[in-house]
């Protein structure tokens, strides 16, 4: 029990602590700064049992916290502190910290960036990569329409087409026309794959006994803006008006004719270029079977053509039971070594029956998880050919290369060259090519250019022959836009060609606007986008290939 004495000296104990913190608030009261953080100060050191800092009034407060909500006095005064310091102590516990913000601009607007973001205090990560492997699968529609939909919905889903593939195949090769007759009819009669054909194709095709209702004729869909001396450019060029601004008139017949799910192209990287431009706008998946000379694009070898495109329109999943057990991985881990048949298997394995070469075959050819199908996504340039009144005379989309050249003149190209209209540099050369990663391993390579993935998202820069020692090939990310004019004083025209086609003159004062298209090409992997691309490095130019040196 406590005594009368002791209970006398806490209440003069408390009622001096209450007296101190009394003015304490009234010298807050009338100073002319801080006062909200000295209230808050005060406060808490009743209710959250934190210190009271230096602050104001001459002195440092006489009360200390030494638990929770208790207080005591303490035994002397303090120093003065400066009122500065005195500030400065407060702001640091108040005082937030401002963020940035990443945006992503373009040539129209900025958006929220969804690569980078800000972490921790104003640092900045990545979250993905820039570029990855893009794969696609279909869903489960099948051809004769079921699906789990409700009742309703399956009357309708009946009247969609079977699935329609546009088979290309090399011109003037009858091999290669009998090697598609027995593909198609094997396609039409006993899978019921809807086969588009050319016309002078289809009239070879009926020589081969191959002709039933499942084939049709083929018909491109015309691009509203897209190519020269067409009548949509016509109409541009008589209005006067912008590509964007024709009606699109074009997408009915669209929708009334529906596009091919696939390409196949049985040939060589020549008729890759050509599907392309038999697409100027939207490309559907191109399947590249090899059938010409070099191959470099088309890494599907003619006796599986027929499984790779049952497995690209999703129709393996019926089969996938009763397919025999295949080798191990370990015994189809076949290097590229040298001699490297067509199909990239080293003639000198010991795989000795054509039994074991096709099992492994089959082990290696696989369409990732889940029949899903890995696609390289080739990026084309738009280019377009503007005169000096700014009216487009011609555009299309290459994907390989757009070259500017001196043609048949016996002086050197003089051109300026211009990166976002900032000036890039005066060409005095034969010319300069302006390449797409796919189009790295053609021209631009042969110019001495660099050899680029062809998922890297860059324009490439390439001059040729120039007459200067500093003129290097250069790399641009894929959102410049590269316009090349040709002067007014400039000695001779040029010419232009695109993807080895189209070729024009340009008069001085006429440009070339060249930026990425934003329809790409894309291609289906037989492996994935890195192991297809080194794999044709290493099969087609002996990449870095030489004596490997003997151990010391």
């Amino acid at each position: 029990m406590i005594s009368p004495k002791r209970r006398t000296i806490v209440c003069i104990e408390l009622l001096h602590v209450a007296g101190k913190l009394l003015l304490l608030l009234v010298l807050c009261l009338i100073h002319s700064g801080g006062r909200s953080a000295c209230i808050a100060a005060a406060a808490s050191c009743f209710f959250s049992g934190t210190r009271i800092n230096n602050y104001n009034s001459k002195t440092r407060p006489f009360v200390r916290v030494q638990k929770k909500n208790s207080l005591i006095l303490r035994s002397s005064s303090a120093n003065i502190v400066p009122e500065q310091e005195q500030d400065a102590a407060i702001t640091e516990h108040v005082t937030i910290k401002p963020k940035i913000e990443l945006r992503w601009c373009g040539e129209a607007d900025c958006m929220i960036s969804l690569r980078e973001r800000v972490v921790g205090a104003n640092s900045i990560k990545f979250d993905s990569p820039a570029t990855g492997q893009v794969m696609y699968s279909w869903t489960d529609l099948g051809l004769d329409g079921t699906t789990s939909k409700p009742a309703r919905m399956k009357k309708q889903m009946k009247k969609v087409d079977n699935r329609t593939i546009l088979f290309l195949v090399k011109r003037d090769d009858e091999e290669l026309m009998k090697t598609a007759s027995k593909a198609i009819r094997e396609l039409t009669e006993d899978i019921g794959i809807r086969v588009l054909l050319q016309p002078e194709q289809a009239a070879k095709l009926k020589l081969f006994g191959v002709d039933n209702e499942l084939i049709d004729l083929f018909e491109p869909f015309p691009e509203p803006g897209f190519g020269s001396n067409t009548r949509i450019q016509q109409v541009v060029d008589e209005t006067s008006r912008s590509f964007d601004q024709i009606p699109d008139e074009y997408d009915a017949s669209r929708r009334k004719r529906p596009g091919p799910d696939l390409v196949v192209t049985l040939g060589g990287d020549g008729l890759l270029m050509y599907a392309s431009q038999l697409f100027p706008g939207a490309v559907p998946p191109i399947l590249c079977v090899a059938g010409g000379s070099l191959g470099f694009l088309t890494p599907f070898a003619k006796d599986e053509m027929v499984d790779a495109i049952k497995g690209s329109l999703g129709l393996n999943h019926k089969e996938e039971e009763a397919q025999p057990e295949s080798l191990t991985t370990a015994e189809c881990d076949i290097q590229y070594t040298e001699p490297v048949s067509e199909l990239g298997f080293d003639e000198s394995s010991n795989l000795n029956t054509e039994e074991q070469k096709n099992q492994c075959y089959q082990n290696k050819f696989q369409f990732g998880l889940d029949n899903q199908v890995n696609i390289s996504m080739r990026m084309r340039l738009d280019c377009r050919v503007v005169n000096g009144e700014g009216i487009v005379r011609a555009r299309f989309n290459v994907l390989n290369e757009v070259v500017i050249d001196r043609g048949s003149s016996p002086y050197l190209a003089n051109l300026e060259a211009f990166c976002d209209d900032v000036h890039l540099t005066t060409v005095q050369a034969d010319g300069i090519i302006f390449s797409t990663p796919t189009g790295s391993t053609a021209y631009s390579m042969a110019a001495g250019g660099s050899v680029v993935h062809p998922v890297v998202p860059a324009i490439l820069v390439t001059p040729i022959c120039p007459h200067v020692l500093s003129f290097r090939s250069m790399v641009f990310p894929d959102h410049v836009v590269i316009r090349c004019t040709v002067p007014d004083d400039a000695r001779s025209d040029a010419c232009v060609a695109f993807d080895g086609k189209f070729r024009r003159l340009l008069h001085r004062g006429d440009s070339v606007i060249i930026q990425m298209s934003e329809h790409p090409v894309p291609t289906i992997d037989r492996m994935d986008h890195t192991s297809d691309w080194l794999g044709s490095l290493k099969r087609n130019f002996n990449f870095n290939t030489r004596a490997k040196q003997k151990p010391l």
